[in-house]
């Protein structure tokens, strides 16, 4: 699964970034032990956090590959395209149908093949409901047609061949902001209507996220914060990491690595494998294990630079906003993020501290409280709208609070001149001088 060669294994098996599961994979009680639980539940399940934090890993470890399908959301997705994403996953194909529903949208022919699941077996040629639900054999060939935006005939197709299997939504976030609702809403249908169950993973840090968009799912959904890595936790990964490669790392090298790495799973991993690589470390060692040592805080500023180019793109795409306007509030948004303290920018900015900066520099005060909200609700997709993969920044609405969700972000932001990111996205340097004295006789 790891190694092309049996045996072997190499440094990007256990560190770094991999698509398949890393060999160092660390079980974290308030994380697995809630995501095990939610499972027998019979509720949908939302794993949350901030982006590369470990929740694919997390459904990879748990869940075998014939348990679950994949479906990743895009920025184009409507409900429909959702639901015939989903379809198409569970093994029907599906054609365009010239027959419109009562809205005038066209439904769609379903018609299931091929590798369609039913009770976890794969089927052989085209797919009917039988008299008997539960028999492995019913097989039989009468294409659906059905509109893909009606919940409860989608439930039906699904039903028809037997699905079974955890349906797996990643990248909901992605989702623009209305198909997230209507596919709220779908979902208490899902859970009355249906044996199925989703596992939506979206990052943001807002644990009633869904709910937000539609109350009735209270109860009827279940939370994962796949985000909080402890010290203790991290260190573990790296114990696991040096076991299976057979080296030690320097003691103080990960203490220096663990108090710079902003609880980021994926920056400790990445930092491991700099190192691994820096001390000519590619595959496991044999004998006694070699000592790699290293300037901690050095390869972090490699592995942080390393992105330096997207974060810095994401400041200009995102100044930029959704067009010229008359406050340009998506520059001044920014204003905050690249002036906080990091552990309050760590916490999350609260709305009206955001709002109160904003308005103390901004040439056009007092700034209207509307055009700030808007602009607050429209963070995570002008993002997408910009291509900007992972996310950067996500507003939690219930809390009013504007989070950052990419943890390496924060380590870079703390290596960088302020006065050069706010003059990158066109407003004044002198800004930092008027800000920090600004700061100062608040708290006086």
């Amino acid at each position: 699964m790891f190694s092309s060669t049996p045996g072997l294994v190499r440094a990007t098996d256990v560190f770094g970034v991999s698509r398949e599961l890393p060999m160092n994979y660390v079980t974290r009680p308030a994380v697995d032990d809630e995501f095990v639980a939610s499972l027998t539940r019979d509720k949908h399940v939302i794993v949350y956090g901030s982006s590369k934090q470990g929740k694919t890993s997390l459904r990879k470890f748990h869940l075998k590959p014939d348990e679950y399908q994949v479906v990743t959301c895009s920025n184009k997705q409507n409900l429909s395209q959702l639901n015939t994403a989903i379809l198409k996953q569970a093994g029907f194909e599906v054609e365009m149908s010239r027959t419109r529903t009562e809205t005038g949208s066209a439904k769609i022919t379903a018609k299931a093949t091929l590798k369609a699941t039913l009770f976890g077996k794969g089927v052989e040629g085209g797919l009917e409901a039988s008299g008997d639900k539960g028999h492995s054999d019913s097989v039989a060939s009468k294409p659906l047609e059905l509109d893909p935006a009606d919940v409860n005939e989608v439930i039906g197709a699904l039903e028809s061949i037997g699905f079974n299997r955890w349906i797996v939504l990643e990248d909901f976030h992605y989702l623009p902001e209305a198909t997230q609702r209507d596919f709220a809403i779908a979902l208490k249908a899902f859970h009355e209507n249906s044996s199925l169950v989703f596992i939506i993973v979206g990052v943001w840090l807002q644990q009633n996220r869904l709910v937000q968009f539609n109350g009735d799912l209270a109860g009827r959904i279940a939370t994962v914060n796949a985000d909080a890595w402890t010290r203790e936790e991290l260190f573990e990964a790296i114990t696991i990491g040096e076991q299976h490669l057979n080296v030690r790392f320097e003691e103080s090298f990960v203490s220096a690595l663990l108090d710079g790495s902003n609880d980021s799973i994926h920056v400790v991993q990445e930092s491991c494998l700099h190192a691994c690589e820096k001390a000519g470390v590619n595959l496991r060692s044999d004998g006694t294990p070699p000592v790699i040592q290293g300037d901690a805080q050095q390869i972090l500023r490699v592995v942080v630079d390393a992105q330096s180019g997207r974060y810095s793109e994401f400041l200009v795409n995102f100044a930029g906003g959704f067009g010229e306007t008359e406050f340009e509030m998506y520059k001044w948004l920014l204003l905050p993020v690249i002036m906080a303290p990091p552990e309050q920018l760590e916490r999350g900015l609260a709305y009206r501290w955001l709002r109160k900066r904003i308005d103390r520099h901004h040439p056009k005060k007092p700034v209207n409280a509307g055009s700030v909200s808007q602009a607050l609700k429209s963070v995570a997709s002008l993002q997408v709208k910009h291509g900007i993969t992972p996310l950067v920044l996500d507003y939690d609405s219930a809390l009013k609070k504007l989070n950052v969700v990419d943890r390496s972000f924060l380590i870079w932001l703390r290596q960088q001149d302020p006065e050069e990111l706010l003059e990158g996205i066109d407003l004044p340097g002198s800004i930092v001088e008027e800000w920090e004295q600004a700061e100062a006789e608040e708290e006086e």
